[in-house]
């Protein structure tokens, strides 16, 4: 927005800037000109016959005034654009019915231009201080010297003591209207100081100037607030807190406490010196009866020690017996316990050791049926295996050779032909190969009848 609001006002200074630029601009070209036209007659014309003209033509003022009455209208809408910074608060006053009820806080907001204004008011913490020490010019030396700015009160003895005192306060932001049509400006410096001062010398002359610098003095400061903050609350001033900071006591009454101070300090370091001094009596009597106390304790101590020392001696010897014939019973007991335990061990070894050969016994006794049933198992297999291989043997008998030829050896090759020589390619070259050669024809025919034979026993 304040962006926003410059750029207004920018648009209506050059807008008004250019309004009052171009009759300017005019009015200088005119000039010009009638200048250098003044110079060219000057030579032509007699001077008795010089003709008398006006020097400036009219202007055109129409478009300056459009301008500036356009200019006119981003300004007044800049002027109608607020913005109330962080930590203030504003209050509407009007030209017309006077301040207007409402609070404006931080932001922006519009007002109506050239009617209304916002009147900004601080609602921050403020610190109002009275008493102050002008430390570049106080006299270190000197005790009477006076504070800047300080709040001088009267006490009930009718003395003059002077207060450092600070207030913390802010103004109400609900109530910026009853500030700023009822209350003085600036409030700082109008209204809360006279209060504070009132407050406070209102209240001390009801008190003594011993109670106000020490017995009372937190008691004085919290009704001093409180007066304070009813009085500025009703006026729309918050009050945060009221500091007391110091005290100044007169020069007469100083001087005085500080005697009586030192008299109260000799006096109760004389008491502290007595009270020790009786107090090391004390501890000294304290002593002396502690001492006999303890040398009284210690022979009582050692009386009955040695009574108790005899009794343990004499109880001792009551009981040594006793636990002797116990020690050997239980030493009889113990060794009754081992020799049982010796024989029951043995019964128990020689029973294991029964129990152990009975187990072989039986284990030997299965494996023995386990091998005769193996070897049953195995005959019946052979029994049946052979069976089967005759049975095989009586449908095809040529297996016997076939396996006899193949256990021979590998190098050997076997070829299966049909027994009667139908539909084998090689049945008409070895017909021939015999015609031929008497002795393999011989041959083959005893093959022949060999096979027949062996067909024949197969069947």
């Amino acid at each position: 927005m304040l962006a926003l609001k410059f750029c207004l006002m920018v648009a209506g200074m050059l807008l008004l800037a250019t309004a009052v630029g171009i009759p300017l601009y005019g009015l200088g070209i005119r000039i010009r000109e009638r200048l250098k036209k003044d110079k060219g007659e000057e030579g032509s014309l007699a001077s008795n016959q010089v003709e008398h003209k006006p020097i400036l033509e009219p202007i055109q003022w129409r478009l300056p005034l459009a301008l500036a009455i356009i200019a006119c209208l981003p300004m007044m809408m800049a002027t109608s654009i607020i913005v109330v910074p962080s930590g203030m608060g504003g209050v509407r006053v009007s030209q017309i019915g006077g301040t207007m009820p409402g609070t404006l806080y931080p932001g922006v907001h519009f007002v109506t231009p050239l009617v209304e204004t916002v009147k900004t008011f601080d609602l921050r913490d403020h610190l109002y201080t009275a008493g102050i020490v002008d430390e570049g010019n106080r006299d270190t030396n000197n005790k009477d010297s006076k504070q800047k700015g300080g709040l001088d009160v009267q006490s009930r003895e009718g003395l003059d003591i002077a207060l450092a005192v600070t207030v913390r306060y802010h103004l109400d932001p609900r109530r910026l209207d009853h500030v700023e049509e009822h209350l003085p400006q600036p409030v700082d410096r109008e209204l809360v100081p006279p209060v504070v001062a009132s407050a406070w010398r209102e209240l001390a002359p009801s008190y003594t100037v011993k109670e106000i610098f020490s017995s009372k003095r937190e008691e004085v400061r919290a009704k001093a607030a409180e007066t304070i903050t009813r009085k500025l609350g009703a006026d729309g001033i918050v009050v945060e807190e009221v500091m007391l900071r110091d005290i100044q006591l007169p020069a007469e009454y100083s001087k005085g406490l500080e005697g009586l101070l030192l008299k109260e300090q000799e006096n109760d370091q004389m008491g502290v010196t007595t009270e020790i001094q009786q107090k090391q009596v004390k501890i000294a009597e304290l002593q002396a009866e502690a001492e006999a106390v303890q040398k009284v304790k210690q022979s009582e101590g050692e009386a009955q020690s040695r009574v108790v020392e005899a009794k343990g001696e004499a109880d001792a010897m009551q009981y040594t017996l006793p636990l002797k014939q116990k020690q050997i019973e239980q030493s009889k007991l113990e060794a009754e316990a081992r020799k049982e335990a010796t024989i029951q061990n043995a019964q128990a070894d020689a029973e294991a050791k029964v129990i152990d050969s009975k187990a072989e016994l039986q284990r030997r006794n299965l494996f023995a049926d386990a091998e005769a049933n193996r070897i049953r198992l195995m005959a019946a297999a052979d029994a049946e295996r052979m069976k089967s291989e005759a049975a095989m043997l009586n449908e095809s008998p040529l297996l016997i050779n076939k396996i006899i030829a193949e256990r021979l050896s590998d190098k050997i090759q076997l070829m299966m032909v049909p027994s009667d020589g139908k539909f084998f390619f090689a049945n008409d070259v070895f017909k021939t190969a015999a015609a031929s050669n008497p002795a393999l024809k011989h041959e083959m025919e005893g093959d022949d009848e060999k096979s027949g034979a062996a067909h024949g026993s197969a069947h």
